[in-house]
């Protein structure tokens, strides 16, 4: 009878098939300001967003449902508990966590939507404030908001998992690119959101 050898995978102590929680092996360890970075974790379970009632990247009344809907049927049933901010902060200490907007501006044209840090928060894993930008004329939909709001939470995409999947592996849920037609966080997200916060 031969031994075999019990390998664990680094990192993933839990259910989930990868480790897509920021930092993985496979992303920088510190959380990085601006477009074209992997996004970071927030800076705490509690989360506090804001929809843009107003300007250049309002969003119109359909597209607050559709991030309402995304929270409630996605975000809300994990450990994570988000809170509408009706007079958000945008500077300081306490900023408000996630700023979601409608629009184009610095959006490359391949590109539906993107999260990025504008403030660092405590630790060099986390952030004190996300803005998600996500184009209007139907690309505001439920699997967008679900993929855009995963990465103001610190979710990867699959080639940043450890270990690494294809960025269209259906484990991935709405993380999967492009995440149209995939509107379910799934059981590997919520996974790593619950053993994270």
């Amino acid at each position: 009878m031969a031994l075999v050898p019990l390998m664990v995978a680094v990192g993933v102590a839990w259910a989930a098939v990868t480790d897509n929680m920021f930092p993985t092996a496979n992303t920088g360890s510190s959380c990085a300001l601006g477009m074209g970075h992997p996004p970071c974790q927030t800076d705490n379970r509690e989360v506090y967003f804001y929809m843009d009632s107003s300007g250049e990247y309002k969003l119109e009344s359909e597209d607050r449902s559709t991030v309402n809907a995304a929270i409630d049927g996605e975000y809300r049933p994990t450990d994570l508990a988000f809170h509408y901010d009706s007079s958000p902060v945008f500077e300081g200490s306490g900023e408000t966590d996630i700023i979601y907007q409608e629009g184009s501006t610095g959006l490359p044209d391949s590109v539906a939507g993107r999260t990025w840090c504008n403030a660092r928060g405590g630790t060099r894993y986390n952030c004190d404030q996300q803005y998600i930008r996500i184009r209007g004329n139907g690309e505001y939909n439920y699997a967008r908001v679900c993929h855009e709001t995963g990465h103001a939470v610190g979710l990867q995409h699959g080639d940043y998992a450890s270990p690494q999947l294809s960025k269209t592996d259906s484990r991935l849920g709405c993380m999967v690119t492009p995440s149209a037609g995939h509107s379910d966080l799934g059981s590997n997200n919520r996974d790593n959101i619950n053993a994270t916060y």
